[in-house]
């Protein structure tokens, strides 16, 4: 049963995130990441498995399945 951990909420929606990882000092996007998200106040959740499964694309032998140019903006 789902329990937001931020608000207590016991209702999600499922979603497809895009999240945005920094390994040693490079952007890297992943896209597509099943996840719950709380109704109440929209905190998102993964699961244990494709928090693992993130780690292992991220740091094991997968290949990219394309490469983005990125603009960045430094704040102040």
């Amino acid at each position: 049963m789902f329990h937001c951990h931020v608000c207590g909420f016991n209702e999600y929606r499922e979603e497809l995130r895009t999240e945005l990882f920094t390994i040693a000092g490079k952007p890297v996007l992943v896209e597509q990441i099943p996840a719950k998200v709380c109704s109440r106040c929209g905190e998102v959740t993964f699961s244990r498995e494709t928090t693992e499964k993130v780690r292992q694309m991220l740091h094991g032998e997968t290949k990219p399945v394309k490469s983005i140019q990125m603009d960045v903006f430094a704040f102040g």
